[in-house]
């Protein structure tokens, strides 16, 4: 099964399958975000939904976890924007703190009334969709904050990737970070957790390797993945199997690894039917292998892996 639909005239930057639907997308670009749903439900024929153009490009894209019709959106003028797909074509609400772009946003999957944000004034920032300020912001990264990501097992825990190679393990208890990992020799673009072993993590970096980590034992990581030719981008643990994950570069590519096999056999697909840069990437909650994936070439490619239907 391949799908693939235009984003005519956009670049994309983060696609998010709905947490309460399987048949709907959201995909954040440069100037707008479209909502698209499988209309027959065949996984062929995805309908653009709804539009939204903004002033300025959008780096990411969450869901509500409480509320089906809402997303956030973080912003390259610095805002962050919650839209609400059953209203009209203005946002519902606008946080504007942050100081540059953002780059990230987050939302928690456990409390569900919190979600996150990472941007490019170093900061990371957690937020109440109903107060109009932030409630925390932390101030330790001395680079860009690229992606930033919730435990899916403690409510309070949250971590963070950064170009100053290193990633931050918050608790929002606390004012300071409680770990610090320094994960690359390079800016580290992407991180998420694993959904099955509350310990480990995946980050992705301009070195071009994708690491996996484990918490409670920091100071090496468990598995390098090389076999990116430019910088990954984004990393995506599956919800369905705990040694799958999938990475997007730089290198036009989607990779899929098994961090179960022996080593060198880790990679067990490549995704190439992208023509330029793949940035969005995420796994579908209820269709085991499904994934998503925008690029810079105005395609959303729709999908599951045939290594993904044997297994």
């Amino acid at each position: 099964m391949f799908a693939q639909f235009r984003t005519e005239g956009f670049n994309g930057y983060s696609t998010k399958w709905s947490p309460f639907f399987e048949n709907k997308l959201a995909v954040a670009s440069a100037s707008n975000f479209g909502l698209y749903e499988d209309a027959v439900g065949t996984h062929r024929g995805f309908l653009q939904q709804s539009s939204y153009d903004t002033q300025d490009g959008l780096y990411d894209v969450a869901w509500s976890e409480v509320n089906e019709n809402q997303l956030i959106v973080s912003s390259g003028d610095g805002s962050i924007k919650m839209w609400d797909t059953t209203l009209a074509d203005y946002p519902i609400q606008n946080w504007q703190e942050h100081q540059r772009e953002v780059f990230s946003v987050d939302w928690n999957l456990v409390t569900k009334d919190v979600f996150s944000s990472g941007s490019w004034d170093h900061t990371v920032k957690i937020w109440n969709p109903q107060a109009p300020r932030s409630l925390q912001t932390y101030t330790e990264h001395t680079h860009c904050v690229y992606s930033t990501a919730w435990s899916p097992y403690s409510p309070t825990r949250l971590a963070s990737a950064s170009g100053d190679q290193t990633v931050k393990i918050w608790d929002t208890n606390s004012p300071r970070s409680i770990q610090t990992l320094r994960a690359h020799n390079n800016e580290i673009l992407s991180l998420d957790w694993n959904k099955y072993q509350d310990h480990m993590l995946v980050t992705g970096s301009v070195d071009k390797t994708i690491k996996v980590w484990d918490l409670r034992r920091p100071d090496r990581e468990v598995i390098c993945l090389p076999g990116h030719e430019f910088a990954v981008r984004r990393v995506r643990w599956s919800p369905h199997r705990p040694n799958i994950l999938a990475s997007a570069a730089y290198d036009m590519s989607v990779r899929f690894w098994d961090t179960a096999a022996p080593p060198g056999q880790n990679l067990i697909h490549v995704h190439d039917a992208h023509t330029e840069f793949v940035l969005g990437l995420d796994f579908n909650l209820y269709v085991e292998g499904q994934v998503a994936t925008c690029a810079w070439d105005e395609k959303v490619n729709v999908f599951v892996p045939p290594p993904l239907l044997r297994r």
